[in-house]
This record gives C-alpha cells, structure tokens and sequence, in this order.
C-alpha cells in the first residue's frame, strides 16, 4: 500500500504488553514497521518489569520511554512534546478496559486487540469516552485485511451474490486438544476465566469467524443458539461451540469455533450463499477466493483476476503467484488506521477505502455476541437476543 502522506514525520506508537512471550506482538510489530506510517519509541512490555525493561531496550528504545507499567506510561507519554500519537494494547482480556480507558483519557489513539473487554457495558463506555475525547480507536480484526476479504465484500455490496441467503464461518484448531495451558502461558490465560472472561475459544477465535461474516456480509446477528463444550478434561471453559445464527436481514448462519479439532491448523473460513451466487474463502489460501454463479461453471479469483474490485486491488503488495499473507494482512489494517489519523491531523478528507478498519463499535458486537452465546449454552441452547446499541 502506498503512503500518500510520505511527506509528514511517522507517527509515534506505544505498545503496551506485546513482549517476550507474547504471542501477537511481533504481528504488531511487523504491521506497523510497513508503509512508513510510524515508528516505535515507547511501551511498557511486560507485567515482569525486568523482563520489560530489556526487551525495550532489544528493540532500539530509549530507557526513558520503557515504563513500568500503563499508568506510568499513558500520563507520561501525554505530557511529552513529543507524545505518542498511538498506543497498540496486547495484553490478556480482561486487562483491555483499563488500559485503553486510560489512554483514551489522555487523547492517545488506541489500537486495541479483541475481545476488546469482557462485557458490553465496559465495551460501550470506552466507545462514549473515545467520542467524547475525540480519539480514533480500532478493534484488531486483522484477518479483514486480507485483498480476497476485501473482494468478498465487494461482491456482495455490488450485488453479484443476489440475496443473501445462509453464512456459515469458522475458526476451528487444534491447538488445545491437550492440556495446552500446563506448558504455555498464552493457552493457560486464555483457559482462565479471571483472565479471559466467561469464554476461550469463542473469545479467542470465534469473534474473527464473527466479524469476517458481519464484515463481508454487513449484516448484524439478531439472535443466537448456542452449544459450548469443553473436551479436555479439567479445563473450566469451553474449547469447542457450534452456534445457530439468525442475521438482522433474513439470512441463516452457522459458526464453529474450536480448540480441540486435531489436523486443523489454523482453520478460518466463510462461506456466504446468495440467491444468485455463492463465495468461499479460506485463510490458509488467501490469494483465493472462490466464485459460484447460479447455472455457471465455478471459478477461481486470483490477486491478478481483472474481475478484482478497487477495494480488493489497492491492498496488493506483491505479484501474481505469490501468496498476500498473515503480516500483510495486518499491516493493511494499520495502514488503514494511519490514513484515517493522518487525513484528520491534516484536516482532509480521508481516501474512502481506508473506511473499512474494524472499528470499537464492531469490537462490541463481539462482546455482545460474546454475552448471548454464554447466556444461550447455559439454557441449553434456546435462542437468545444479541443487544447490539448504536452509538
């Protein structure tokens, strides 16, 4: 992606979490090391604040702007000339809320990993305190950065699917068809509710099934039944779910999420079925994006495909016959937010294909999905409103 704002210094970022054991971080760190959008000088790494201390110091940082923690960090940061435009938040769940409530008190911009807290309530206060403070915030859906993502939703916004009839997404691995979480300390958060909320692998993989099949459809779920289970023995919350759908315009859905599901990698598709069409998608062969007409011969859409939308061909970084990967996909993303930040610093209008990032109002959608999933399984799957609220 080309950087129209080549001219004006990088944004500073901070990170907060994101250090040595962190299994996410360098994905942060590659995204915004592209495009000359911004450049790293602050964080407060990790909770160990030794630890903390030398993997800044690893990355080229000045001892001074490596804090201790996020408080420290966030009221320092504000008080410099030379502040922090924006701080990526990377820290385990149920951390989320005060990190970033903090920074966005501080008028610091925030890109904030999902589920982005571990209620709705915390989820809808952040989205007034953002407004209110006037701060650009966004959830980290990075697999919405993929160019055959971008397609999809195209295609289905142009029409070429006709009406939309049933979604069926998933997010199904197995990672976690053992203990996982006696041996790493990412799957052991991940497995305790203190830390991650009333959900694993829903939270952890599911609300990215969830915001690819809103993102690329633009319909919202009304409704949901829900069946959780946890495989494993010992393991409190549940490491497998199926989930009924009922989207807000008449479709039908399906949603898998899955940490025991042995020979899955990491298994992230949607299918999404029209009236007049279908497409298919999957993460592990990206450059695809399969293309089904009523009465027609299936087709295949390549990055190079002439039929490609504007939205899909503006994300292209390398020829045809390579693969547009994972690291691409969330520097699409951060790239995204710093046109959106820059437009605004500068007073322009920004290019309107940046408009796509995920946003904090979808991160709540996550959360409330999040919600009724858990309320559904636990009336043995009876069909429960989702409350989504416009902000």
């Amino acid at each position: 992606m080309k950087n129209r704002f080549n001219n004006n210094p990088p944004l500073l970022y901070g990170m907060v979490g994101g250090g040595l054991t962190s299994q996410i971080g360098d994905s942060h760190r590659v995204a915004l090391n592209r495009d000359n959008y911004y450049k790293l000088v602050a964080g407060a790494f990790d909770i160990d604040w030794e630890r903390g201390q030398q993997y800044g110091k690893s990355l080229g940082l000045q001892s001074e702007r490596v804090y201790e923690n996020y408080i420290e960090m966030a009221r320092k940061e504000s008080s410099r000339e030379d502040k922090i435009n924006v701080v990526g938040i990377m820290t385990p769940n149920n951390t989320h809320y005060s990190i970033a409530k903090q920074f966005i008190e501080e008028g610091i911009n925030v890109i904030l990993e999902k589920p982005i807290t571990t209620n709705s309530n915390d989820a809808h206060n952040l989205i007034k305190l953002a407004k209110k403070r006037n701060v650009l915030c966004s959830s980290m859906y990075g697999y919405s950065g993929y160019p055959m993502v971008r397609q999809a939703k195209a295609m289905v916004l142009a029409g070429q699917l006709g009406k939309i009839r049933v979604i069926q997404t998933e997010f199904a691995h197995g990672n976690c068809a053992t203990a996982a979480e006696k041996h790493s300390d990412g799957a052991a958060w991940r497995n305790d509710p203190k830390t991650s909320g009333d959900s694993f692998v829903l939270a952890d993989v599911g609300t990215h099934a969830l915001h690819l099949a809103t993102f690329i459809t633009g319909q919202q779920v009304l409704e949901v039944s829900t069946d959780r289970q946890s495989f494993v023995s010992g393991r409190v919350l549940e490491d497998n779910a199926h989930v009924l759908l009922r989207f807000e315009k008449g479709a039908s859905g399906f949603l898998w999420a899955s940490g025991i599901a042995v020979g899955h990698r990491h298994g992230l598709a949607i299918r999404v079925f029209g009236s007049e069409g279908s497409i298919e998608w999957c993460q592990e062969k990206p450059n695809q994006l399969k293309f089904s007409i009523l009465g027609q011969t299936t087709r295949i859409l390549e990055l190079d495909s002439p039929e490609l939308h504007p939205p899909a061909k503006r994300l292209l970084r390398v020829g045809a016959g390579h693969p547009e990967g994972y690291f691409e996909a969330f520097s699409n993303i951060y790239s995204d937010f710093a046109e959106l930040l820059l437009a605004k610093l500068n007073g322009e209008a920004p290019d309107p294909l940046c408009l796509d990032i995920p946003t904090l109002e979808d991160g709540a959608k996550g959360v409330e999905f999040l919600e009724a999933c858990v309320k559904s399984s636990k009336k043995n799957g009876k069909w429960v409103k989702t409350t989504f609220i416009d902000q």
